[in-house]
């Protein structure tokens, strides 16, 4: 008579408590205490997970899609960290950072090396950046409290879905603005894209500026489009640029 897959692993479970049970040692006094049964046994409160109240007790009852942030020590970088996570095993991982040169490697690293593993193999995964490290477990922490972006979405979102963050041109959307107290501020790049020219009021103040979206100018060169006229083509404005009484180059002006 064949034995049954849910046999089997009674079986082995069996086996590993036994094994952890042979290994656990207790001190002298503990060993001569009389035995006192436990009253009620606490169930985990359960946690919203892509559209199901599940009770999670083991790493492979977590699913759902989320992101978490973190910085390095000395908080010279930051990076973002999204995961899609289906049974327990990462199915998707985008990672985004800015800062030292270091990180932009680690994330690298950390694409390779996050997605298959549960999300407890890769919360203790050396990913040698600290924002990176850092991201990982803030992300652990909302997912395995159902604080997930998916936490009301039945059945969650397919893999790939961490590429719609970056928009039609994938390209992070990264906002650099530098300003000081005797010059006042320069928006460098925003979500459209690298920034060309800020427009002043005539107070001097910014009503709008001009962009251009770097990713779409790149799928057009890929395809063959002259780069001048890519760049020519992907150019754009924002706010009330035609109404500025002047325009600065914010990286020369």
């Amino acid at each position: 008579m064949p034995i049954s897959a849910d046999t089997i692993i009674l079986y082995i479970t069996k086996g590993s408590i036994e094994k952890m049970m042979d290994r656990i040692q207790v001190t002298q006094e503990v060993e001569k205490m009389c035995c006192v049964k436990r009253g009620v046994k606490g169930e985990p409160a359960p946690i919203p997970q892509e559209g199901e109240w599940t009770k999670c007790k083991e790493i492979k009852d977590i699913s759902g899609l989320t992101h978490g942030c973190g910085c390095c020590a000395p908080q010279q970088g930051t990076c973002k960290l999204t995961l899609n996570v289906k049974d327990g095993i990462i199915q998707e991982a985008l990672v985004e950072t800015i800062g030292c040169s270091g990180m932009t490697h680690s994330a690298a690293m950390a694409g390779e090396i996050l997605p298959g593993k549960t999300i407890l193999e890769a919360l203790n995964t050396d990913l040698v950046c600290d924002a990176i490290n850092v991201a990982m477990r803030e992300l652990f922490l909302q997912i395995v409290y159902g604080r997930t972006q998916t936490a009301f979405s039945e059945n969650g979102l397919p893999v790939g879905a961490g590429l719609e963050d970056l928009g039609k041109g994938l390209c992070s959307m990264v906002g650099t603005i530098h300003s000081t107290k005797q010059k006042g501020p320069r928006y460098l790049s925003l979500t459209e894209g690298y920034i060309l020219k800020l427009g002043l009021d005539k107070n001097d103040e910014i009503i709008g500026y001009q962009f251009v979206n770097l990713g779409k100018v790149m799928d057009a060169i890929k395809k063959g489009v002259d780069p001048k006229e890519a760049f020519e083509k992907n150019i754009g404005t924002y706010g009330r640029f035609a109404d500025a009484v002047k325009t600065i180059d914010p990286r020369e002006e």
